[in-house]
C-alpha cells in the first residue's frame, strides 16, 4: 500500500499498475551528489574572501549593488556599427558562418539588391560596407575584449662554434598577449555571475559530507589564501584570482604533411568547471610557443635539448610577467556578478599531457613529474614528493649523472615557476583524466592487453576470430542518444580522446565471455574509478569508493602479469592514477582541469582559424582572426546582456521602425508579420527537432538549473488514428485498449480496482495523439551541458527512423530508494496524450514493456545490473504509465554469452534477440550517478 493511500492492492501487478497510475513518482535529480553540491552549506575563508569594494578600494556595506557595467556607448550599444542589422550582419557572417570574403561580397551585395527591390530604385542607400575588407576593419574598430597577439623574437644567446648549425641563428617568435589585460576581460565577463567564487570555500551536503568539485572549494586555494593572509600586508578582504593555464601541441594537416602549432590557454580559477569547460572565453588562447625545426641528428644533440627547453621557460615565464606585480600588491578587478574587488594573482594548476609534464618540471622521461618513484617502481608508496627545494638541494649536493640516473632531475632546466611566488610546477601539475585515464591506461593500456591476451592464449587465427566477435558485438550495441556507433567496432586506424570514451561506455559487456572474469572485473574497477573521477562534485564517500576501486584494480591487474601479457606494470600513465585522489582534494573535480579541455578549444584557437588562413605565413593570420572573433564575441555577449539582441533580427528592425511601448511591447500591428523569438518551451523543441539538427539527440540545454522533466515534442504525428480501437490496431499491439482504459480506470478512481475485461465494461471515445519523441531534462554537470548544468536528452519510439524502427528504454521512478532499487528499465511503445473527458485534464503518457532485474544486486563479474524482458506465457504484458514518472533514457547491453554472435543481430534488433541484458551505468556520467547507489 502506498503511504498516505488507503487503496489496497491484490498482488504485486496491480500495485505497479496503481502506483504509476495514481503516485508516479516524479523523476528527480536530487538524490545525485552533483545535484546536491548547489544546495549545499558552505564554509568561505575568513580572510580572503572577495569582499566588493568601490573604485577606490573601500570595501562596500553589504548588500550594497554594484556599479553599472557601462561598456556599451549610451548614444549607439551598437558602435562601431550603425545598428542592429549591420551587427548582426557582421557577427553571422564572421562568428556564425565563418564565410570567406567572397560569399562577405556576395552577402552585401544582396543587401543592396533587396533595398533596390524594395524601393523600385536604383537610388538607394546600400549596404554600411562596399567590401569584406570593410566589415573587417569594423571588427578591428570594436574596443571590447581587445587583446591583440604581439611578437617577441628570441634567439640562442649562448658561445657559438666554428660552423654552427641553423638553429643556432635562426630567430624563433613567441606570439604573445598581455596575460593581464586578458584575465581582466575574462574576469569581467557576466555571464560568468553564477560560476564564479570570489574566495575558497569549504562545502558540506546537509549530512556534513565534505565535496570538491570547482577548484575554489578544494585545499590548494584555501591554502594559498592562508599563505597570502600571512605573507602580504593588508590582504584581508582581497579576492584570491589563481590562474589555470594549459599547454598542448596540435597539428594541422595539410597536403604536403604535418603543421604543429603549440598554443597556451589561460583561464581564471575562480570559475566553476562546467563554464571552463563550456564555449566562449572562460579559456582562451593567450601564447603561440615557438616551436624549433631541425633535423632529427639535431633533434638529439645535448646542446638543442637544452636550448629548446630553457626557450620553453623563457617563453612561459614572458607570459607571466604582466601579472607578476599583481602577485604581491593587490589591484581592482571587476567581477562576473558586476562589483569591483582587490585581487591577488598566483599561478595555479596546470593543465598538460605527460610528454608536456616533463618539460614543464624539468625531469627525465620515464619519471614522475610529482613524485620521487623510480621508473621501474613508480608506484611505490614511499616515494615522497618533489618540491623546488628539494630539487635545489639535490642540484647542489649532486653531479648531473647523478641527477640523471638517480633522482630523474635534469640539472640543465629551471622550471617557470622558480621565479615566481607560491608556485611550485609539482605541485601545480593538474590530473589529467584524457591522457592519462581514458587514452592511456584505457585504450593505450587496457584494451590493447586484452588483444595480446587473446593472441597470447588462442594463437591467431582463434584470437582474430574472437576479436572479429568482440568487434561485432561492440557494433551490435542498441542505438542510444549521443552513443557513437562502432560501425566495424573499435578496429580502425586513428584513434581520437572520443574514440575512447565511446568505447569505454560498451566495451565491458563486448569482452565478457571471452576472457577471464579476473580481466573483466579489473576492467569493471578501472570503468567505475574513472567515472567518479569525472564526476562534477566529487563527496568524501565517492573519494572512499574510488579508493577502494583502485586498489582493486591495482590488484586485479596483476592477471596481465600472470598470463603473460606483461612483464611490468610500472607504467608513467597508470602511476598517475595513484596521484588523482590527493589532487581531487587539493584541486577539486579533475574535470575542470583535463587536456580534453584544451584540445576542444583546439578547434576554435587553432584548426578553423587555420582553414579560414591562405595557409602562407598561416599563424599571423590565425592571431587576426582570434582577436576579431574575441573582439565580436565579446560585444555580443554584452549586447544580449542589456537586452539588445531580444527577438530576431527581422523583429528587432520592425521595433525600430514601428516603435515599441514603455513595456517593449510592439504598438503597430504591421509588427504581427514578423517573428519574435521563441520563448515557448515546447516551440523551441520544435526548433530544436528540425531535420538539420536532428543527429544532435543529446547536447547542452542553455541558461540557467531548472527542475528535472520529460516533455513530449511540441508536434504530434497526423498519420495515427485518434480513436483507442482504431490506434491499437494500426500499431499491431491489442493490448494497448486494455492497458489503456486501466490507467484510465484508476487515474480517475484511485480507491478502486479495475474490473476484469475492462475493455467490454469501458470505452473511450475522445481523441488521442501520437508523438514520436520526448524531451528529457535533467542537471548532468559532468556531461556536455549548458552553463547552469542542464543537459537535454531525445527518447524516440518511433517505427520508421531513418528507415528502421526505433523504440527507446528508459528508467521509470517505482519509489525512494537510491538507484535500480527504486527504478525500472521499460521499453516505450507508444507515445501519447489526451485529454480526459471526465475532468478535461490532460494526461502525457507512455506504453513501455518492463525489464525486470534477475538479482538484487549487480553482476559479480561486470558489476553491471541485469535485466530481462518480462512475459507471461510468452505474451509481453504492456502498461501505460504517466510520463511524469520517466527519469531519463536507459541504455541496455546484451548479455551475450560465451558464444559468438549470430550474423542476423545488428543495433537494429539487438534488444528483441537476447534474454538478458546488462543496464549501461557507463553510457553517461548521470547514468552512472543514478545506478551508483546500490
Amino acid at each position: 500500500m502506498y503511504p498516505g493511500c488507503k487503496k489496497v492492492c491484490r498482488n504485486a501487478k496491480g500495485l505497479k499498475q496503481h502506483t504509476n497510475a495514481i503516485h508516479p513518482v516524479l523523476s528527480s535529480d536530487e538524490s545525485d551528489n552533483e545535484a546536491q553540491a548547489s544546495n549545499s552549506a558552505k564554509e568561505v575563508h575568513p580572510f580572503l574572501n572577495g569582499v566588493p569594494v568601490d573604485a577606490d578600494g573601500v570595501p562596500l556595506p553589504p548588500q550594497a549593488r554594484p556599479p553599472p557595467w557601462g561598456e556599451l556607448d549610451p548614444s549607439n550599444p551598437w558602435t562601431p556599427f550603425e545598428d542592429r542589422l549591420g551587427f548582426e550582419f557582421a557577427y553571422h557572417h564572421y562568428a556564425d558562418a565563418q564565410s570567406s570574403a567572397a560569399k562577405i561580397n556576395k552577402g552585401l551585395d544582396f543587401w543592396v539588391a533587396a533595398q533596390i527591390q524594395a524601393l523600385k530604385s536604383a537610388d538607394v542607400e546600400g549596404a554600411p560596407w562596399d567590401s569584406a575588407e570593410a566589415v573587417y576593419k569594423t571588427i578591428d574598430e570594436i574596443q571590447q575584449g581587445n587583446a591583440p597577439f604581439t611578437t617577441v623574437k628570441i634567439r640562442y644567446s649562448g658561445p657559438l662554434p666554428e660552423n654552427p648549425p641553423a638553429w643556432m641563428t635562426q630567430e624563433y617568435e613567441l606570439c604573445v598577449r598581455d596575460t593581464r589585460q586578458v584575465l581582466h576581460h575574462q574576469l569581467a565577463t557576466a555571464d560568468f555571475a553564477s560560476d564564479f567564487d570570489p574566495a575558497p570555500y569549504r562545502q558540506y551536503q546537509p549530512n556534513g559530507e565534505r565535496i570538491w568539485s570547482n577548484l575554489m572549494s578544494a585545499e590548494w586555494a584555501w591554502r594559498k589564501a592562508d599563505e597570502i593572509s600571512k605573507t602580504i600586508p593588508g590582504s584581508r578582504g582581497v579576492m584570491v584570482v589563481p590562474f589555470v593555464t594549459g599547454l598542448d601541441k596540435t597539428t594541422v594537416t595539410v597536403a604536403t604533411g604535418h603543421q604543429e602549432y603549440h598554443p597556451f590557454y589561460f583561464s581564471p580559477g575562480n570559475i566553476s568547471n562546467v563554464a571552463r569547460r563550456g564555449h566562449g572565453n572562460g579559456v582562451i588562447p593567450v601564447a603561440f610557443l615557438p616551436i624549433a625545426k631541425v633535423s632529427k641528428d639535431d633533434q638529439k644533440k645535448k646542446e638543442f635539448k637544452r636550448f629548446a627547453r630553457q626557450m620553453y621557460h623563457a617563453c612561459i615565464q614572458y607570459i607571466f610577467e604582466p601579472l607578476r606585480p599583481g602577485m604581491s600588491e593587490p589591484e581592482i578587478v571587476r567581477c562576473p556578478d558586476g562589483h569591483l574587488r582587490r585581487a591577488i594573482y598566483t599561478i595555479g594548476p596546470v593543465i598538460a599531457d605527460y610528454p608536456e609534464q616533463v618539460w614543464l618540471s624539468g625531469i627525465v622521461q620515464g619519471w614522475c613529474a610529482k613524485c620521487m618513484a623510480r621508473p621501474e617502481y613508480l608506484d611505490d608508496p614511499d616515494a615522497g614528493r618533489r618540491t623546488h627545494e628539494l630539487t635545489d638541494a639535490l642540484t647542489e649536493a649532486r653531479t648531473p649523472g647523478i641527477l640523471w640516473d638517480e633522482y630523474g632531475i635534469r640539472e640543465d632546466i629551471v622550471p617557470f615557476t622558480h621565479s615566481f611566488p607560491r608556485a611550485n610546477i609539482h605541485e601545480l601539475m593538474a590530473p589529467d583524466l584524457l591522457h592519462q585515464v581514458i587514452k592511456g591506461t584505457f585504450k593505450d593500456h587496457l584494451v590493447e592487453w586484452v588483444m595480446q591476451y587473446l593472441h597470447q592464449e588462442h594463437g591467431e587465427a582463434r584470437a582474430v576470430e574472437i576479436i572479429t566477435d568482440i568487434d561485432r558485438r561492440i557494433s551490435a550495441v542498441p542505438i542510444f542518444p549521443g552513443l557513437r556507433r562502432f560501425q566495424d567496432g573499435r578496429d580502425f586506424a586513428q584513434w581520437t580522446g572520443d574514440d575512447s570514451k565511446a568505447l569505454m561506455k560498451v566495451y565491458l559487456a563486448a569482452i565478457a565471455g571471452h576472457v577471464p572474469d579476473e580481466m573483466v572485473q579489473c576492467l569493471s574497477s578501472f570503468l567505475e574509478m574513472c567515472y567518479i573521477f569525472r564526476r562534477n562534485a566529487i563527496t568524501i564517500s565517492a573519494i572512499e569508493k574510488a579508493q577502494e576501486h583502485l586498489t582493486r584494480f591495482h590488484e586485479l591487474r596483476e592477471i596481465f602479469v600472470e598470463t603473460g601479457t606483461r612483464t611490468h606494470l610500472s607504467l608513467p600513465r597508470q602511476h598517475a592514477l595513484s596521484h588523482f585522489i590527493p589532487s581531487i582534494i587539493d584541486f577539486g573535480s579533475p574535470n575542470g582541469l583535463c587536456s580534453s579541455i584544451t584540445e576542444s578549444r583546439h578547434i576554435t584557437a587553432v584548426k578553423e582559424p587555420w582553414r579560414r588562413s591562405n595557409r602562407y605565413n598561416a599563424l599571423s593570420q590565425m592571431l587576426l582572426t582570434i582577436t576579431r572573433l574575441d573582439k565580436i564575441n565579446t560585444l555580443y555577449r554584452l549586447l544580449s546582456l542589456n537586452g539588445h539582441l531580444e527577438g530576431t533580427v527581422s523583429y528587432g528592425m520592425a521595433l525600430l521602425f514601428h516603435g515599441i511601448d514603455g513595456k517593449g511591447r510592439a504598438t503597430n500591428s504591421d509588427l504581427e508579420g514578423y517573428d519574435a523569438e521563441l520563448d515557448d518551451e515546447e516551440s523551441a523543441e520544435n526548433q530544436e527537432l528540425t531535420p538539420a539538427v536532428m543527429l544532435r539527440e543529446i547536447g547542452p540545454v542553455p541558461g540557467p538549473r531548472l527542475a528535472s522533466s520529460v516533455k513530449l515534442c511540441s508536434t504530434h504525428d497526423r498519420q495515427y488514428p485518434r480513436g483507442l480501437p482504431e490506434l491499437a490496431e494500426y500499431i499491431g499491439e491489442p493490448l494497448l485498449e486494455t492497458a489503456f482504459l486501466t490507467y484510465l480506470f484508476t487515474s480517475r478512481y484511485p480507491n478502486r480496482d479495475p474490473p476484469p475485461n475492462i475493455a467490454d465494461q469501458m470505452r473511450f471515445t475522445a481523441k488521442i495523439f501520437v508523438y514520436h519523441s520526448a524531451i528529457a531534462r535533467y542537471f548532468a554537470p559532468s556531461d556536455a551541458c549548458g552553463a547552469g548544468g542542464m543537459q537535454r536528452q531525445t527518447i524516440r519510439c518511433n517505427p520508421s527512423w531513418r528507415g528502421k524502427p526505433r523504440y527507446d528504454t528508459v528508467f521509470v521512478a517505482q519509489s525512494d530508494e537510491p538507484g535500480m532499487k527504486g527504478m525500472m528499465v521499460g521499453q516505450v511503445l507508444l507515445l501519447f496524450s489526451f485529454t480526459d473527458p471526465h475532468d478535461l485534464r490532460t494526461h502525457s503518457c507512455a506504453l513501455v514493456n518492463w525489464f525486470e532485474t534477475v538479482a538484487e544486486e549487480p553482476d559479480p563479474v561486470t558489476g553491471m545490473w541485469v535485466v530481462e524482458r518480462e512475459e507471461v506465457d510468452g505474451v509481453r504484458p504492456l502498461q501505460v504509465i504517466d510520463l511524469r514518472a520517466v527519469v531519463r533514457g536507459a541504455h541496455l547491453l546484451p548479455v551475450y554469452g560465451d558464444g559468438y554472435l549470430p550474423g542476423w543481430v545488428s543495433y537494429t534488433n539487438s534488444l528483441d534477440s537476447f534474454k538478458q541484458y546488462f543496464v549501461n551505468p557507463y553510457v553517461d556520467h548521470h547514468a552512472h550517478e543514478l545506478l551508483s547507489h546500490r
